[in-house]
């Protein structure tokens, strides 16, 4: 058994908030199949006695959930890349607060709440994005690795640093730095399979930008296995131990999907359609490895390109 991993029959109870969302419902089931008790926060009225109502925006939440809690799970945030190719200005002013406040609102809410608590949970996972690092070319990048500049890096900050104020000697934070997620729902996956599947897959951009990637399957099974760590703490790459580029990743689902890869959509397309979203999301380059999930014993499923979009195809 992997030191600090908890034994199997110790049942814990954990709040999830974003428990409805493309990461939260899986991560929920998968939860409970292992045994935990899952309460998830909402923001209508609650329907049975294992939903909470909160409002982040109002910093309210149910009084002394927190004081029964063992760890909680902050999935919570408005979505980074909805408004792309849907007709909209990508990241217009509001657009962007929306995405920066959702965060924090969500992050310091908790915060608070467990500071509050007289029985604080032992730990808080704090969703955040590998877009803390910026564009860093080919540089390798690790838990270790400074964050970067621009509009994702101050977001992904200032969120960890609004969920930080819940640390105490009680209380311990991992902060789960993700990468796109590639699976059945994720809409950076489903736009690229539609490319694809109209034979229009190519490179995006140059396709030499590194593109961190991880499966749904192995994001929600490391999300658990942080939850059911005893002694992790600090950030995590939620990334796959593979890193890729953006044309390794267009030609795997190419390959998948028996279709030509040989378009693409050029980089001046891709500025002037989407501007900054289209800049930071779909050009910039970060080669980021798992370093400290792997030194604490998680193991992937889908380590490879193939194996996630074979994966990926199955499911849907």
């Amino acid at each position: 058994m992997l030191r600090g991993y908890r034994e199997e029959s110790k049942r814990l109870r954990i709040l999830i908030s974003g428990s409805s969302g493309l990461i939260g419902t899986p991560l929920k089931k998968l939860l409970e199949e292992q045994g935990h008790a899952v309460h998830t926060l909402v923001r209508r009225a609650p329907q049975d006695a294992t939903e909470h109502y909160w409002n982040p925006a109002k910093g309210e939440i149910e009084a002394g959930i927190l004081d029964h809690t063992d760890v909680v799970i902050n999935l919570a945030a408005a979505s980074i890349s909805k408004w792309l190719f849907l007709g909209r200005t990508p990241w217009a002013a509001g657009q962007k607060r929306a995405i920066l406040t959702s965060r924090i609102d969500a992050a310091r809410t908790l915060a608070q709440a467990m500071r509050d608590a007289q029985n604080p949970p032992s730990l808080l996972i704090q969703a955040s994005a590998v877009g803390y690092y910026g564009e860093r070319g080919s540089e390798e990048l690790t838990e270790r690795s400074s964050p970067g500049e621009g509009f994702l890096a101050d977001v992904q900050a200032q969120a960890e640093s609004a969920a930080s104020h819940a640390e105490s000697s009680t209380t311990r934070i991992c902060y789960a730095r993700s990468a796109a997620v590639m699976g059945p729902g994720a809409l950076s996956t489903s736009l690229l399979r539609l490319q694809t599947a109209l034979g229009l897959g190519g490179p995006i951009g140059s396709g030499s930008q590194w593109w961190p990637w991880i499966s749904l399957h192995d994001e929600v099974r490391a999300l658990a296995f942080l939850a059911n760590h005893e002694t992790t703490f600090g950030p995590f790459n939620l990334v796959s131990p593979t890193p890729a580029t953006a044309n390794d990743q267009t030609k795997a689902l190419a390959r998948g999907m028996r279709r030509p890869h040989w378009l693409g959509f050029p980089r001046f397309a891709i500025l002037m359609l989407m501007g900054e979203a289209g800049k930071e999301i779909l050009l910039t380059s970060q080669r980021v490895v798992p370093e400290r999930l792997l030194s604490a014993g998680f193991t992937f499923d889908d380590d490879t390109l193939d194996a996630a979009v074979a994966r990926l195809l199955q499911k849907s």
